[in-house]
């Protein structure tokens, strides 16, 4: 080997290894903003992305998401069939949505109900202005466009409304949804470490890189004045968290000075008192996590205790109002450190 030779070949070994010393370490990205109507933290343990990167990838997924199921878009997919027009073929995230939307409909025999939204409204639990002594003339009138069952998904991805007037909100499962679809984005890149959160709802895969333990979640107490105080911390790795809870519009019954709660029964179309104040699900994925979330805030506690037990992939936290205050209720499973 001539001397030239060796020495490019040294020089190569002392390049290989400078770059190895050089390569940067995975750092943790942090990017918080606003989406859907409230608030998000993506915190990504990588060596690849920058924050500005990240922030592209964010921005185009919530767009895809608005476009397709967003109620205050007025060219979303699901605005344009709440406006009745027939002809819009939604994608495959309205169609992932519809189907989980049909199935935890189904598990709590219609309880869980995305059509249920002119009720709320009409009793004045919604963002609109509700109807003064709402009738049961008036509620009868609502509850005939209510109901899951009313709609119809074409294997064209056609949506189809026995009464014009259904009017469709995926509110419930939209958060978790999207949370589940930026995960999976990125664990298609290779990120093996992450927390998502949308406005309360939260994805975590791996680890937290800083503590090399589990991701740490707090979960809020039901406190009605608005400030935040915490009433539960908890690990979370490779799973979805969602709490759901109306204790920040409860009510004094003036008879017996008992907190409740409101919940719209859309089988009868019913305001019904609860004491549920909260209610947290952990899931494979946050779009079940979402669902099951909202619908335990619907069901009696002991119906809703029951359908947890039977699914072993879910486990679930209430808080409920006694006279004395509040209780908390686990169900088999929910971490106790």
């Amino acid at each position: 080997m001539s001397l030239t030779m060796k020495v490019y070949k040294k020089l190569f070994k002392l390049f290989f290894l400078l770059t190895l010393g050089c390569a940067s370490p995975p750092k943790l990205v942090v990017n918080q903003g606003l989406a859907l109507g409230t608030s998000y933290t993506l915190k990504l343990h990588t060596d690849q992305w920058s924050e500005a990167a990240v922030e592209n990838v964010l921005d185009s997924l919530f767009y895809v998401v608005n476009q397709s199921m967003s109620t205050y878009l007025p060219n979303s997919d699901i605005s344009k069939i709440n406006a009745g027009q027939k002809e819009i073929v939604v994608d495959k995230h309205f169609i992932t949505v519809y189907h989980k939307a049909t199935e935890v409909w189904k598990a709590t025999e219609g309880l869980f109900d995305p059509t249920v939204g002119s009720l709320v409204n009409a009793y004045g639990f919604g963002p609109e202005k509700g109807i003064e002594q709402l009738t049961d003339q008036q509620r009868d009138s609502l509850l005939v466009f209510t109901g899951w069952q009313n709609l119809y998904l074409s294997e064209q991805g056609l949506i189809t409304k026995k009464d014009s007037r259904t009017y469709l909100d995926f509110n419930a499962l939209a958060k978790g949804y999207t949370l589940d679809l930026i995960g999976q984005y990125f664990e298609q890149k290779n990120i093996v470490n992450y927390l998502l959160e949308i406005g309360g709802e939260l994805r975590a895969k791996g680890i937290n890189p800083l503590t090399q333990k589990p991701w740490r979640i707090a979960i809020d107490h039901p406190n009605a004045q608005g400030s935040r105080q915490l009433i539960r911390t908890l690990p979370l790795s490779n799973q979805a968290l969602a709490t759901s809870g109306n204790y920040r519009k409860y009510r004094i019954d003036p008879q017996t000075g008992k907190k409740y709660v409101h919940s719209i029964n859309p089988r009868n179309g019913l305001a019904t008192q609860t004491p549920i104040l909260s209610a947290s699900v952990i899931a494979p994925d946050c779009m079940t996590a979402d669902a099951w979330a909202t619908a335990l805030m619907l069901l009696p506690l002991a119906e809703g205790q029951k359908l947890i037990a039977q699914d072993p992939q879910l486990q679930a936290y209430w808080i409920v109002a006694t006279d004395q205050g509040e209780e908390e209720y686990f169900s088999q499973g929910w971490p106790q450190d």
